[in-house]
C-alpha cells in the first residue's frame, strides 16, 4: 500500500525539501498552506495534491484532513511546519497580532495533532513530525509571542508522545536552532556554513518517522556545527 504524507504550511524552504524527499520516496504528498497559487511549480514537480488551508481555523483543519483522506487515504505522516513571529518590547506589542501568531504556532498544531490523531488511533500506526525551534526551549528578548507559540508546540508534543506512543503513533518534536538556507535567495549568505541545509532537515525528518520503534526519538535538536549553543 502506498504511503501517505500531509504537510501543513508548505513554502519554499524546509516543507518544500521534505515534499521532493517524501516523493522521491513513492508517497502520496499533500501540500496545504493559506494561499496554494504558490504551490503550482511544487505541485508539478512532486505530483502531489495542494489544498487551501487556514491552519488556526478549526473547520479549515477538519476540511483539509477529510480531503486529504479522501484522496489519498489517512496520512500515514503528518507535519505540521506554520508558526507566525511578531517581534518587539512588550510594551509595544500588537495584543492582536501577538494572539494570531500564538493561534498559528501552538493552537493549529492541536488541530493537526487531533485530526491525525482520530486517524492514526483507527489505524494503530502513524507518525506526527512538529517543527520547533530554539525559542521552543529558550525565550529570547523581544521576541514573546514566538516563544509563547513555540513553548507551547513543544509542551503540546511531550504531552502526546506519552499518550500515543504506547499506542504505535510516534510523535516527534524538531528544535531547529538556526536559520533555514534559502537556497533560492539573492544575494547568499556570506558563510553557507552557518544555516542548515533543508534537505539535510528532511532527511532527518524522515529517518525519524520511519526509526524503528523499539527506538523511538520523541525530541531531536538539529543545528549546523559552528552555532553555539
Amino acid at each position: 500500500m502506498t504511503e501517505s504524507a500531509l504537510i501543513v504550511g508548505v513554502g519554499n524552504g524546509l516543507s518544500a525539501s521534505l515534499a521532493r524527499l517524501f516523493a522521491s520516496e513513492g508517497m502520496d504528498v499533500g501540500l496545504a498552506a493559506r494561499n496554494t497559487a504558490k504551490l503550482d511549480g511544487l505541485v508539478e514537480e512532486v505530483g502531489g495534491r495542494a489544498y487551501a488551508c487556514d491552519a488556526s481555523d478549526p473547520d479549515d483543519m477538519e476540511r483539509l484532513f477529510q480531503d486529504f483522506e479522501s484522496h489519498s487515504g489517512s496520512p500515514d505522516i503528518m507535519v505540521y511546519n506554520p508558526s507566525a513571529r511578531v517581534r518587539g518590547p512588550i510594551s509595544d506589542l500588537d495584543a492582536a497580532a501577538t494572539k494570531d501568531a500564538i493561534l498559528v504556532t501552538a493552537y493549529g498544531a492541536f488541530l493537526a495533532a487531533q485530526q491525525s490523531a482520530r486517524r492514526m488511533l483507527k489505524r494503530g500506526s502513524g507518525a506526527m513530525l512538529f517543527t520547533g525551534a530554539s525559542a521552543g526551549v529558550k525565550g529570547y528578548p523581544q521576541s514573546a509571542p514566538f516563544a509563547m507559540g513555540k513553548f507551547a508546540l513543544r509542551g503540546l508534543c511531550q504531552s502526546l508522545a506519552r499518550e500515543l506512543s504506547p499506542q504505535n503513533i510516534h510523535v516527534a518534536h524538531f528544535v531547529i536552532d538556526g536559520g533555514i538556507l534559502d537556497v533560492d535567495r539573492d544575494p547568499p549568505p556570506d558563510d553557507p556554513a552557518t544555516q542548515l541545509h533543508p534537505d539535510a532537515i528532511a532527511k532527518t525528518y524522515l529517518h525519524i518517522a520511519r526509526q524503528d520503534k523499539s527506538a523511538w526519538t520523541w525530541e531531536i535538536e538539529l543545528r549546523p556545527s559552528v552555532e553555539t549553543f
